[in-house]
């Protein structure tokens, strides 16, 4: 694949979205493959569809994404909203209706210390060690790899320097190479947000399967972007730098649905 992709500068500007607000729906505005620049500095990319890029990662991405649909999978839910709760995300009532309010998560990887749970020590997610859930993991991890190699191939510096950054985590936290874990969330917006358990200078990956849903972007009000998350397609971005949020999903059938399916570098297993 030719790496000669176009550049998308991205410009600052001046924005009223507070973390924790509700992101409302955007139009996507970041429609086709680009390399992200700011300031001089390319600090990530958007592929449409990573079929043009690996067919292997591809194919990776269909089996994780119906592996994380089937009851093979154990899964966190998140609590059911109202109709009128989801009729606020610009939904009608008979499409809130509809949709049955599915949404839950599942978290593969490192677990970073939480004290304040009575839990002052990192561990590995459970979900590895659940029988019917190995294809899941294998796939997210093949994926996860894959994706690794995207980044090497089209932001060689962005690679290297994520190597170097994760340097002092032991392989033991991480989930590829330079990852230590992984989410993926089944019909979840978010509110604006930073992701400040980050290491600083690193990527996220975020991989996008949908079927019959719009919405479910990703908007960065900070330079007023909202890259279309197509089914396929795969963005890299250094999600600890700026707010963002995702718009509602709505999904247009019985069976519509966005998935995302994320990979990110935590800083807790730093030196751990």
């Amino acid at each position: 694949r030719n790496t000669n992709m176009k550049k998308l500068k991205l410009e600052q500007v001046e924005h009223n979205k507070k973390i924790g607000k509700d992101c409302p729906y955007y139009e996507p505005n970041v429609k086709e493959d680009c390399l992200l620049e700011v300031d001089g500095e390319i600090v990530g990319f958007y592929i449409r569809d990573v079929k043009e890029y690996s067919e292997r990662l591809n194919l990776l991405l269909a089996v994780a994404n119906k592996e994380f649909r089937s009851d093979n999978v154990p899964k966190t839910i998140l609590d059911r909203m109202s109709t009128v709760q989801l009729s606020k995300t610009g939904m009608t009532r008979k499409e809130a209706r509809k949709i049955g309010v599915s949404q839950y998560s599942t978290i593969l990887g490192s677990i970073p210390p939480r004290p304040v749970m009575r839990r002052p020590y990192p561990n590995i997610s459970s979900v590895h060690r659940v029988e019917t859930a190995q294809k899941f993991v294998k796939a997210m991890w093949g994926a996860c790899l894959e994706a690794e190699q995207i980044v090497k191939q089209l932001t060689p510096h962005i690679y290297e320097r994520q190597l170097e950054l994760l340097e002092d985590v032991k392989d033991e936290w991480k989930f590829g190479t330079m990852y230590t874990g992984s989410i993926s969330n089944f019909n979840i917006s978010a509110p604006f947000h930073r992701d400040t358990g980050n290491i600083v200078g690193t990527v996220n990956i975020i991989l996008t399967k949908r079927n019959n849903a719009n919405g479910g972007c990703l908007n960065v009000p900070d330079y007023n972007v909202t890259f279309e998350q197509a089914d396929n397609s795969m963005l890299v971005y250094p999600a600890w730098k700026n707010v963002h949020g995702v718009t509602p999903i709505k999904p247009i059938a019985d069976d519509g649905y966005r998935n995302s399916l994320i990979f990110y570098p935590l800083k807790a297993f730093k030196g751990i």
